[in-house]
């Protein structure tokens, strides 16, 4: 690291201007949250492995800042030379720059790294120092890489309708309605689940994401696909062709888009003095001709691209294929709501045999009995669960299922203290072994052809602490409480996310991350424009109907334990009694079904209406799930299901439970 740090402040020093500061962003040249292993430039330099960070190097200093979710991880993987700066308690990026660095100070970044909306901020903060924003011709990260990972060329796939619900050409429609609409003739599309979804494609370029290395122009009268063309087959090539969609080489994007704003990006079939047939049915008036905007969106398309506009004939507005994306066709509901259905089956086939397996080998009370087991391990040193391991056979029970393609993510599988970091990666080498008497919390998913799925559940397998339960019961009244809520259309995430804090807030409780995220239809599990969140973004978007989002509070105490409940929802409309001011009102359906575990519940701190909920959503768990599992599961899955009764109603119905 020391090395590396070294190598990069030289390069600094020779660049022309010399640069008091290196920025080195988390993202690739497509802004996304998760890149692949070539595109890991932060954790690279830094050895700070989360999603989401900053990395920035002056001469002296290596910060590094992240959000709340990372807190503990990146304390425990920076090494001595670089400082955490915790977003949201120490000053911002641009702040620190702006305030710390010298007056008329260079600061470099990779244009194709950073996004327009976050350099344009930059360069208001360094305003006042006349400091500079300095576009690096190379990334200096690479020149420094020794062993960089090499590109991968992995294949295109077609994603069929059957599973798409939209056609490519409606899809095209659409996008040239919104172009019109906006007086644009063209928009540059840089998100890769963007692409794939406007495309119908699929690829495996980036771990967990089932999407391509992709860029793509839409004009009025054309379509244009970036892609390193080793990935393409002769029938991906016949499919672009037949809907309407020039095939380019990635690297041409930069070239095309500087034709693009002198407007003299044409297709080759022009070119060649062909008619060129695109497969639209929007009438193009002649007065469209006339439109000189180009679309990008500052959130998602960098900076390098922006430049080779003109700033005046620039759209700077969030992409429409966002909202497009976000809100699931029927056929896509349809598909999420099967996908997890069996993925709910894998995940109770994985609590039924950690039951028997945590008994077994370490003498555990079990999943249901709340009794201190008597610790077997001594007598069975050959066996041992660790959060790897078991996390591998979830994998394998998810994997059995129908349309499996894969993880959504890297499987969060977090034993006692480990689970207080909220987004914790187990390693092979160096992970926990299970512990009958510690909290167990596992987040996970899978990416199945029909749709992603992404679920939280948190166990204890010998005796919890009247804490541990306290909490745990508080998380699972939020996540009760978001999940029941009904709100007026025009409802952002941000006006919800106090639904799930209330009651961990009442004991003085609280948690550093969102609470809901959207969800790709066989594609990204984080995905936009709309959140459930404290955060100013969440603003942004309303929720609306046909929306995924998750409901996932948590809560956590550092080196001892973590506490996460996730399910999917769908939005949906909601059967009020009244209709103020003709709003129209949304509600969620929950699509995520395995049981939340018995023993870890408080059920004095539940509302007669929140334990009716849990015995309603439990006997649906039965339901649904009992005809993909065998009779031993569908025996646990009985048992983990069976109404919670209070002690009135053992009184009502006299019976011995209490």
């Amino acid at each position: 690291m020391e090395d590396t740090l070294g190598a990069l402040r030289s390069l600094m020093a020779s660049h022309s201007p010399p640069l008091a500061a290196l920025v080195v962003p988390s993202e690739d040249y497509h802004q996304s949250e998760y890149v692949s292993a070539r595109d890991k430039r932060r954790e690279f330099v830094s050895g700070f492995t989360g999603s989401a960070g900053l990395a920035l190097i002056t001469m002296k200093e290596a910060l590094l800042w992240t959000d709340g979710r990372y807190f503990l991880q990146a304390m425990k993987e920076l090494s001595d030379q670089w400082k955490l700066m915790r977003i949201g308690e120490d000053p911002s990026v641009d702040v620190w720059m702006a305030d710390n660095l010298p007056r008329e100070a260079a600061i470099g970044v990779d244009p194709w790294c950073v996004s327009i909306d976050t350099a344009q901020r930059w360069e208001l903060a360094f305003a006042k120092k006349q400091q500079k924003l300095i576009q690096t011709s190379q990334n200096l990260v690479d020149e420094v890489w020794e062993n960089r990972p090499p590109l991968e060329v992995s294949p295109v796939i077609i994603h069929p309708l059957e599973f798409a619900g939209r056609s490519v050409t409606d899809k095209l429609n659409d996008l040239r309605e919104k172009l019109i609409k906006q007086k644009a003739r063209g928009i540059i599309i840089t998100a890769l689940d963007e692409v794939a979804w406007l495309y119908n494609i699929r690829g495996t370029d980036v771990s967990y994401c089932p999407v391509v290395h992709a860029f793509a122009i839409v004009t009025s009268n054309s379509a244009f696909f970036y892609v390193d063309r080793r990935k393409l087959s002769s029938e991906v090539n016949s499919y672009m062709e037949e809907n309407g969609i020039e095939i380019r080489e990635y690297g041409a994007l930069s070239a095309d888009v500087t034709l693009l704003a002198s407007n003299q990006l044409n297709p080759l079939s022009a070119i060649k003095g062909a008619q060129t047939e695109v497969k639209s049915d929007v009438e193009i008036n002649p007065r469209e001709t006339d439109f000189d905007l180009i679309w990008i969106d500052p959130g998602s398309c960098c900076y390098a691209l922006h430049s080779k506009l003109d700033a005046d004939k620039v759209l700077l507005q969030p992409s429409p294929l966002a909202l497009a994306k976000a809100i699931k066709n029927p056929v896509e509901l349809e598909g999420l709501k099967k996908a997890h259905i069996r993925d709910g089956a894998a995940v109770v086939q994985y609590l039924a045999w950690l039951d028997i397996q945590m008994q077994e080998i370490y003498g555990a009370s079990g999943y249901f009995l709340e009794g201190i087991g008597v610790n077997q391990k001594n007598h069975m040193e050959t066996l041992k669960l660790t959060e790897v391991s078991a996390s591998d056979k979830l994998e394998t029970f998810r994997a059995s299922k129908e349309y499996f393609r894969g993880l959504s993510f890297r499987t969060i599988s977090s034993v006692g203290p480990n689970a207080a970091i909220i987004h914790y990666a187990p390693h092979a080498e160096t992970c926990a072994e299970f512990d009958p008497d510690r909290i167990y919390l596992f987040d996970s998913g899978a990416q199945y052809l029909d749709g992603t799925t992404d679920i939280t559940r948190t166990v204890h397998f010998g005796k919890p602490s009247e804490h541990e339960k306290a909490c745990y019961t508080a998380v699972l009244k939020g996540h009760i409480a978001l999940g029941n809520a009904r709100f007026p259309n025009g409802t952002n995430g941000q006006a919800l996310d106090i639904l799930a804090r209330v009651p961990l807030w009442k004991d003085g409780l609280d948690y550093r991350h969102g609470t809901g995220h959207g969800i790709g239809s066989y594609l990204n599990v984080h995905e936009g424009p709309h959140m459930i969140s404290f955060r100013p973004q969440a603003q942004n978007v309303p929720l609306q109907a046909s929306m995924i989002v998750t409901d996932e509070p948590g809560y956590y105490e550092d080196d001892n334990f973590g506490i996460r409940l996730e399910n999917v929802l769908v939005i949906k409309e909601a059967g009020t009694k009244f209709n103020f001011a003709d709003k129209g009102y949304l509600s969620f359906e929950h699509i995520t079904w395995a049981p939340y575990q018995r023993k870890l519940i408080e059920l004095s701190l539940l509302t007669r209406e929140e334990i009716d909920w849990l015995n309603g959503y439990h006997s649906k768990c039965r339901e649904i799930l009992s005809p993909y599992l065998n009779e031993s599961e569908k025996g646990w899955l009985k048992k983990a299901t069976e109404p919670l009764k209070t002690k009135i109603d053992c009184w009502e119905c006299n019976c011995c439970l209490c």
